[in-house]
């Protein structure tokens, strides 16, 4: 179990890791070893995750889902394997933490009268100052 917070978690058999080559450092290793992590969690068939939390995280990955619903993580900052799995999977949980996390409804609101005779007076003092310079100095 991929452990999100003390009350959600991911099972196991939803997640799907392949070990691919990595680019980046690693000298003649990285073109023998496959340490590189492509983890895949299929976002829209998840059973661990409530429907309005899989929406959210839809969203917020973005380009990494693909258009089956299919979140893709890739791993490969570090030169092991089980680093970059465990980087991989750390990732997900905080991306499902902050999926987790339900936006505040914006309520529309206008300017007080207050606020916009405020706003007014300053464009006025503006206008003023920039009129000030407008004006030729006379050469008597």
């Amino acid at each position: 179990m991929l452990e999100i917070t003390n009350s959600l978690s991911i099972d196991e058999r939803e997640l799907e890791e392949r070990f691919i080559r990595a680019s980046g450092p690693g000298g003649q290793n990285v073109n023998k070893v496959s340490t590189a992590v492509e983890l895949r969690f299929d976002v829209r068939r998840s059973e661990s995750l409530p429907a309005p939390v899989r929406d959210r995280l839809e969203r917020l990955a973005g380009r990494r889902v693909t258009d089956d619903g299919v979140l893709v993580i890739r791993a490969d900052r570090f030169r092991t394997q089980e680093r970059n799995r465990e980087d991989a999977r750390a990732r997900l949980a905080a991306l499902v933490r902050e999926a987790l996390h339900v936006p505040k409804k914006r309520i529309a609101t206008k300017p007080s009268r207050a606020a916009k005779a405020r706003r007014v007076d300053s464009k006025v003092k503006r206008g003023g100052v920039k009129k000030l310079r407008r004006s030729r100095p006379s050469f008597d």
